[in-house]
């Protein structure tokens, strides 16, 4: 056996014990009548245990090779002190030990180069258990990712320290798409029809993180019940999210009859959203995230060629941000008012004239529906409180009417449904109202939970990252920004290069790993 092979051997010497004790184990007489599970068990255990020793012996050689030289950091100071350092790293397979070269003097910040080569983090937890628990806590609860991580890997982390992973893990949320949108990369073809659409959903805190109006009143408020908020408490503990939307689609020409029956037209297939991307923040204040909206948008269709379509709920700021906006950036922008509001409208009228469980209601929306689809919603305000007038009905008899009314004729300007069937425009809010259920409601309405800011701002950026498809380029993202903020800028000089041996070994492309068969 050649020397260089015997100095390599003794790194992985552990993990090929462990390797051949495993082999060994698996060809026994004791192995032999157990039942799958308990092999997969104790494969997966000294599994993670082998990776783990396999792990050490490559860190124990990246040390071995390192070399003493100088080191000047970004401070300008020569750190003369040299000492071999070591620090715990918990990964998924397990903890190691990561000895180095630190380089130090007095009243200056010891830097250790390796730390920088291995773009090691400074907490004790590696990018893949911090990546692992910032995409469980974008997908569950807190005490569950607590839970998976210790099932599923070989680490185990506390739940505070699974909250302060997710915050920052998150930390590049707004870098990462401000990247994006300033690459002029070719953007793939997708539909005529560009939308974008807002909404605005609250979100339980704790009371020091209240907007200033919300926290006073409900530090004036007194709580009915010790352990449950009882009626109109829930609104005085409530943040709220401004949620948003931009996504691409091809055009769906239909007619107000295809609409109201649908089961008479079977065989018309509704394109799907392409390119979603959709975000929630509680920091921000509507006017921003709406704006971020209108950037991807541009981003999207820089020269303006496709048709600009704003999905709206009738909210009368979301109204004028719009408007300014398109204003701003000369966008000839379509606004649509979302058809399930307006039926929602149309529903309580129907009540006034007629019994919630009859043909009679039903008939009554259908028939207004049909009108309104067709450009008519002037005629179906002025008829329906005519017909309020004729019964002769009270002010309070007749408040979902006026109110149904009211709606109709204060955004006239954008019930233009004739126009936008015929263009192919979409008319109902299903993207953001989705955004709405799954990024807040699903994971931020979990009983008995209050809050913090930085915490649910963490997660929100991380389950929209996660749902808008974009968790992988973002990951590597993050990964670069973390050794610019952590190593990069540390050194005047940049990084002091690994030196004789190891500059060789790492100054080539390694090979592939085999394929497993």
């Amino acid at each position: 056996m050649q020397a260089s092979t015997v100095k390599e051997d003794r790194f992985f010497q552990e993990a090929r014990q462990l390797f051949e004790e495993i082999v060994d184990w698996l060809s026994s007489e004791s192995a032999c009548g157990l039942e799958h599970g308990e092999i997969e068990e104790n494969l997966f255990r000294n599994g993670n245990e082998l990776l783990r020793r396999l792990l050490q012996g490559y860190l124990d050689r990246r040390s071995d090779d390192e070399i003493e030289g100088d080191c000047l950091g970004s401070d300008g100071a020569k750190r003369t002190h040299k000492r071999k350092l070591s620090r715990k790293l918990t990964t998924i397979f397990g903890t190691v030990i990561v000895r180095r070269m630190g380089y130090g003097g007095r009243k200056i910040t010891s830097l250790s180069p390796l730390d920088a080569e291995l773009n090691l983090p400074t907490e004790q937890y590696s990018h893949g258990v911090r990546q692992r628990v910032a995409k469980e806590v974008a997908l569950n609860g807190f005490n569950t990712t607590v839970e998976t991580i210790k099932k599923t890997t070989a680490a185990q982390v506390p739940k505070r320290q699974v909250e302060e992973l997710a915050r920052t893990s998150a930390r590049d949320f707004n870098e990462f798409y401000e990247y994006q949108q300033s690459q002029s990369k070719q953007l793939e073809q997708t539909g005529e029809i560009i939308v974008i659409s807002a909404d605005g959903k609250g979100v339980i805190m704790r009371k020091e993180d209240l907007r200033p109006s919300t926290q006073k009143r409900a530090i004036a408020s007194h709580r009915k019940l010790e352990k449950r908020l009882t009626k109109g408490e829930k609104r005085n503990s409530k943040r709220m999210a401004t949620v948003a939307a931009v996504y691409t689609i091809k055009p769906f020409i239909r007619t107000a009859e295809q609409i109201i029956n649908p089961k008479e037209f079977p065989h018309v297939k509704r394109p799907r959203p392409e390119g979603k991307r959709v975000w929630a923040s509680l920091v921000k204040e509507p006017e921003t995230v709406i704006k971020e909206a209108f950037d991807e948008a541009l981003h999207r269709d820089p020269n303006q060629q496709k048709n600009w379509v704003a999905l709206v709920d009738g909210n009368k700021t979301q109204l004028r941000l719009l408007k300014q906006l398109s204003r701003k950036h000369n966008i000839k922008l379509t606004i649509v008012l979302d058809i399930i509001h307006v039926i929602e409208y149309l529903w309580k009228a129907a009540f006034v004239f007629h019994s919630p469980t009859s043909k009679q209601a039903e008939d009554w929306v259908s028939e207004r529906l049909l009108r309104i689809l067709n450009g008519q919603s002037s005629l179906v305000a002025s008829g329906m409180r005519r017909s309020a007038t004729l019964r002769q009905l009270t002010i309070e008899q007749r408040s979902a009417v006026d109110k149904c009314a009211n709606y109709l004729l204060n955004h006239g300007a954008f019930l233009k449904y004739d126009d936008y069937l015929a263009a192919g425009f979409p008319i109902a809010t299903g993207v953001i109202e989705g955004a709405c259920r799954y990024l807040i409601k699903d994971r931020m309405d979990i009983t008995g939970a209050r809050w913090s800011l930085d915490g649910a701002e963490a997660v929100l950026r991380l389950r929209s990252l996660y749902v808008s498809g974009d968790w992988h380029e973002y990951w590597r993202f993050h990964q670069r920004q973390e050794f610019q903020r952590l190593h990069l800028t540390a050194y005047q000089s940049g990084i002091p290069l690994l030196k004789g041996v190891s500059q060789a070994r790492c100054s080539t492309t390694p090979p592939p790993l085999p394929m497993l068969v």
